[in-house]
């Protein structure tokens, strides 16, 4: 597992069999990581440098093209440099493409772009213009569509992934921050400041249901059996809805400024980052309990898991 601590300007690596950090990562002349992506082959890491501290929110991103980023490309195993791309504007988030030849990020500016850059080399290969101040740039399941968060439009601009057209822009709450792919052929998209989720059908690109959540959302993602795992970074805590509803099942306390969540290979535990706490929390999926708590870096917000 791959912990980036926002505030350390490192990245944790978690032994997930004994539960314990591993080995920390510091990284060289950057302020402020944010995101972390591993490559389909499990070989290279790719880490977004927005250089300003997003642990309160996305709502200051409006300075973003003012302030330059860079985007890191690591070796997965050892953890070597293998290239850094700067930007004029802060990039979110990097994402390999579905096929690993390709990294998309998205430039935090008015209008926005997406920026698709080579794999091993970070040069850029296409632009794509979007909406306001995108954040992050994530891939459907099927691996047909990029999905792009407009935060200062309140839309998602889909992307087709071989042409590099843009298929639709769905309106949706304010400020979104990032579309997550469930196991269900929806993406969830968490507006922080309308306060809710939109789900959006990844084959249709309709929004199949909204999610009223009375706090900010900072993830969501879904659980093998299907049900919606939300944090709620506001309280610090989990949220659960029942599969293909809007009902809520219950909650879990995991730390304070619950962010980022994702599950092992085989879906039996859970990773929480939390960001205000400077921990990370492993939940066993079928109890929903709290298996341990690990101590990482200063405010630890996106995550990833490999599979050796």
């Amino acid at each position: 597992m791959f912990v980036v601590n926002g505030g350390s300007h490192s990245l944790s690596v978690i032994d997930v069999e004994r539960l314990e950090v591993a080995s920390t990562l510091q990284l060289e002349d950057v302020s402020y990581p944010h995101h972390v992506n591993l490559s389909p082959d499990g070989t290279s890491l790719v880490v977004a440098v927005p250089g300003m501290d997003l642990s309160g929110g996305h709502g200051g991103g409006h300075a973003g093209h003012t302030m330059p980023g860079k985007v890191f490309l690591l070796d997965a195993k050892t953890g070597e440099t293998r290239a850094i791309r700067q930007f004029d504007a802060m990039p979110h988030n990097g994402a390999f493409s579905p096929d690993g030849t390709e990294v998309w990020t998205a430039l935090m500016s008015e209008p926005g772009t997406v920026l698709v850059l080579d794999s091993r080399t970070l040069e850029p290969r296409q632009t794509v213009t979007v909406g306001d101040m995108p954040a992050e740039v994530t891939f459907s399941q099927d691996g047909r569509y990029a999905f792009v968060a407009n935060g200062d439009s309140n839309s998602v601009t889909v992307i087709n992934v071989v042409t590099k057209a843009v298929e639709k822009t769905v309106p949706v709450g304010a400020n979104p921050v990032g579309a997550w792919p469930g196991n269900d052929g929806l993406m969830y998209v968490d507006n922080e400041d309308g306060k809710s989720l939109t789900a959006i059908n990844s084959g249709t690109l309709e929004v199949a249901r909204t999610y009223g959540l009375g706090f900010t959302p900072a993830m969501a993602a879904t659980a093998p059996n299907g049900d919606l795992w939300v944090t709620d970074t506001d309280n610090g805590k989990l949220i659960f809805f029942a599969a293909g509803t809007t009902t809520r099942q219950g909650e879990l306390a995991t730390g304070a400024g619950a962010h980022g969540i994702t599950f092992s290979a085989d879906g039996a535990t859970a990773f929480v980052t939390n960001q205000a706490a400077g921990t990370l929390s492993v939940v066993e999926v079928a109890t929903r309990t709290i298996r341990k708590t690990l101590t990482v870096g200063t405010k630890p917000n996106g995550l990833v898991f490999r599979k050796n």
